[in-house]
């Protein structure tokens, strides 16, 4: 009798621990809900989803992510108004997305400023934690750097000079300050459009001409609207994955640590598979478009003083940082008179 009761003691303590450990576990599920405007099968969502199997499974389950791809959750501007309404945690952002959360890292986007990767690269790892702390005192974690190509102007109409500029219907990234800086240093106006819109717009005519990489026009179909493109590259779009500070500090202390673990790597992956896919969509481009011969009249000083004139205005509206500017300047002049 009495070793019948202590086997269903013990029976009934296994069941509770059972119960006990399952509702744990339960409660200690999370579910990254993250938004990008790359549609399925593209470059970047190939990594993202290699990523989000990669939390899962190191997770055990506990660290999921919900993607969702192609611009479903809107323009980057509706993406960072939905994280902070905690609809969505994360997203992985272009230059114009970064530029509202912290502004002066797209310093790294500058027309004409570095001459190759190489010179990114070294760049960017001397100026990374100024970045990293931007972002994080603007309430987001940054957990991995990414590139989406290097840009182009893209256009429906040959260029025969730079003055028909001034004539066309440029897209500009609504709300893109940065861009418009730009422009507006070069005397030129433009029609300010959402993203997800502007492929309607190259359709319909609203727009003629847009600044975009070889990748990403061919992705977002803009290249069909477009048959001239620009030879040489302005810059280097920038990106970057990002969490919001209120779901990175929910979570508990191992899955941070593995959520941080996971960016380097992603970062790496990221930029290389865009610089590898955006150089062999430059190579379709060339057979199939016309140069812009207007743009290659104009000399190289002549758009580096356009580009630091745009840079100016931007220092003294507070978008751009001084400081940070010359820190950029001073780095890149080391790596350049380590590597003559």
């Amino acid at each position: 009798m009495k070793l019948t009761y202590t086997i269903a003691l013990k029976a009934l303590l296994g069941t509770l621990i059972l119960c006990v450990s399952g509702l744990v576990h339960a409660a200690d599920t999370y579910v990254l809900k993250f938004s990008t405007l790359a549609p399925h099968g593209s470059t970047w969502m190939k990594a993202f989803d290699a990523w989000g199997r990669e939390l899962a499974t190191k997770s055990q389950g506990r660290l999921t992510v919900k993607f969702y791809p192609g611009g479903i959750s809107g323009d980057e501007p509706d993406m960072l108004r939905k994280i902070r309404f905690n609809q969505l945690q994360g997203a992985a952002l272009s230059g114009h997305g970064i530029g509202e959360i912290f502004p002066p890292a797209r310093i790294l986007e500058t027309p004409f400023l570095f001459r190759d990767h190489d010179e990114i690269d070294a760049v960017r790892a001397k100026i990374q934690p100024v970045i990293d702390t931007g972002f994080r005192n603007n309430q987001y974690e940054l957990i991995a750097w990414m590139e989406v190509g290097n840009i182009h102007f893209f256009s429906s109409k040959p260029l025969a000079s730079m003055e028909e500029f001034s004539r066309r219907r440029i897209w500009q990234w609504q709300g893109d300050r940065f861009i418009d800086a730009f422009f507006d240093a070069n005397g030129w106006s433009s029609v300010a459009l959402p993203i997800t819109e502007v492929y309607t717009g190259l359709s319909t005519g609203l727009v003629d001409t847009v600044v975009s990489t070889p990748l990403a026009s061919i992705t977002l179909q803009w290249a069909g609207k477009t048959p001239y493109m620009s030879t040489q590259p302005l810059a280097t779009g920038i990106g970057a994955v990002v969490v919001s500070n209120k779901f990175f500090a929910s979570l508990p202390a191992d899955l941070r640590a593995l959520l941080k673990s996971t960016g380097g790597p992603l970062s790496e992956k990221l930029i290389a598979d865009t610089r590898r896919d955006d150089m062999k969509a430059l190579a379709v481009l060339e057979r199939s478009t016309q140069p812009m011969v207007g743009m290659q009249k104009v000399s190289l000083a002549e758009q580096v003083r356009l580009a630091r004139k745009a840079v100016d205005a931007l220092e003294a509206k507070s978008y751009l940082n001084a400081e940070l500017n010359q820190k950029v300047d001073a780095e890149l002049a080391r790596y350049r008179s380590r590597t003559r």
